[in-house]
């Protein structure tokens, strides 16, 4: 049985409803950019140029836009040193600790079965 989302107690939560707010967390996790970006924090705190270099393809602007986000979930730390340039590392928060293993599952998930989901991309193509 579900419930109607409301705010407040967490058993009220059904993310499978059109409004709740657990919609808004999961869009935050699932994208593309997070899941990595979470990944490339694992290890402890890293600068902006490293975590880019990690993630090939990431635009700065994008990369600015998905750590900015983090930060305001409480998934990331951004702490900044003050020396000449400044010096700043994002590092994740105990609550972004707790998405290590299943973003790295879906993340291995992902590498291990592309060549099982390629056919299938490869059949919609030709049908459209």
């Amino acid at each position: 049985m579900t419930f109607p989302c409301r705010t407040g107690a967490h058993d009220d939560h059904d993310v499978y409803g059109a409004l709740c707010p657990c919609r808004d967390v999961l869009d935050l996790i699932a994208n593309k950019w997070s899941t990595l970006t979470i990944g490339a924090l694992e290890q402890g705190p890293v600068r902006f140029g490293a975590i880019q270099r990690r993630l090939g393809g990431v635009t700065p602007k994008v990369l600015t836009s998905t750590l900015r986000r983090l930060e305001s979930h409480g998934i990331i730390d951004r702490t900044v040193y003050p020396a000449v340039p400044l010096h700043v590392e994002y590092e994740l928060t105990a609550l972004g600790h707790t998405l290590v293993g299943p973003l790295a599952a879906i993340r291995l998930w992902a590498e291990e079965h592309l060549d099982d989901t390629e056919p299938a991309e490869a059949e919609v193509e030709v049908a459209h």
